[in-house]
């Protein structure tokens, strides 16, 4: 599946535009700015979101941005989201999984540090 094997930029960049954010940056990272709220977005390939790259493992370098997320393949949701949840990260996260058949479809979840 080779759509899958990209991380889903365009699909990022239309879910946050349809919330009503404005998406600036280029490539898998970007903000999403709406009234006082930024929220630092990165698109995951499948690769990334099942290998959970180092970058995530850490918590990257200092962020200023205390809002997460990451954007990966719905059939990747569950192991990023395991990943997740066994590392205390400085900012709160979700994923939002997006259908890798085409269309609109997406789903949230919201993240929880244990």
């Amino acid at each position: 599946m080779a759509q899958a094997s990209m991380p889903p930029v365009q699909e990022a960049r239309s879910i946050f535009g349809r919330l009503g954010y404005s998406v600036s940056g280029d490539g898998p990272d970007m903000l999403a700015e709406r009234k006082w709220r930024t929220v630092h977005v990165t698109a995951l390939s499948s690769r990334e979101a099942t290998e959970c790259r180092p970058v995530l493992a850490d918590g990257g370098t200092e962020t200023p941005y205390r809002f997460r997320c990451f954007v990966t393949w719905d059939d990747h949701i569950g192991s990023l989201r395991e990943r997740l949840r066994g590392i205390d990260l400085p900012y709160e996260w979700a994923i939002i999984g997006v259908s890798n058949g085409g269309g609109n479809d997406y789903e949230v979840v919201h993240g929880t540090n244990t």
